[in-house]
């Protein structure tokens, strides 16, 4: 879900800084992702996304899956943050058959270019 919210702001929010932050805590994982973008418009947020795309939908069906919260603060020309929080447990839940291993090695490739 990170991995999807990352390459959103990347890819769509013409931004000039974007910061992660992952916090463990409480019996929780946070993850807030922020950027000094575009924004995302008002009714992108209200629809869940836009039509033909799917990366917040994604993103939102599967913080439902797992029972995370999905928080998003955005304001047109002022950026957005969003922030998952996932419970302790469900954060060491698998939730797909990709090992770790492969998700390193996609990270190590990503560090590369």
């Amino acid at each position: 879900m990170a991995r999807e919210i990352l390459s959103n702001a990347f890819r769509h929010a013409r931004a000039r800084r974007i910061e992660a932050e992952v916090r463990y805590d409480d019996g929780h994982v946070r993850v807030r992702i922020r950027d000094d973008g575009t924004g995302i418009p008002p009714k992108v947020l209200e629809q869940g996304g836009r039509p033909g795309h799917f990366g917040l939908r994604g993103v939102q069906e599967r913080a439902e899956r797992i029972g995370a919260q999905l928080d998003f603060w955005s304001e047109a020309g002022m950026g957005t943050e969003i922030q998952l929080t996932i419970r302790t447990a469900a954060a060491r839940e698998p939730s797909n058959k990709v090992s770790r291993v492969k998700l390193l090695r996609r990270v190590k490739i990503h560090e590369r270019r």
